[in-house]
């Protein structure tokens, strides 16, 4: 049960790391490099619904990863 849980703790915090890093912020010098543009790419309004869908993604990956950690907490402390 302790390897599942850290397996999907692993697989979350690359997700969450990969999402944050893709998603362009209001200064766009230093994320827009590593995202590649995804302005440039997409066209204006695709681009700013694919980091709408990054945004709600990423806040609800959070969460969960929030809950997981938890749950392994009281797994692993009792």
């Amino acid at each position: 049960m302790e390897l599942a849980f850290g397996i999907i703790l692993l697989v979350m915090a690359v997700f969450l790391i990969v999402a944050v890093l893709m998603q362009s912020g209001k200064d766009k010098r230093l994320s827009g490099t590593i995202a590649g543009g995804a302005e440039t790419f997409f066209g204006k309004s695709k681009g700013t619904r694919f980091d709408a869908v990054l945004s709600k993604a990423t806040t609800v990956i959070a969460i969960i990863f929030a809950i997981v950690v938890i749950v392994m907490f009281a797994i692993v402390g009792n």
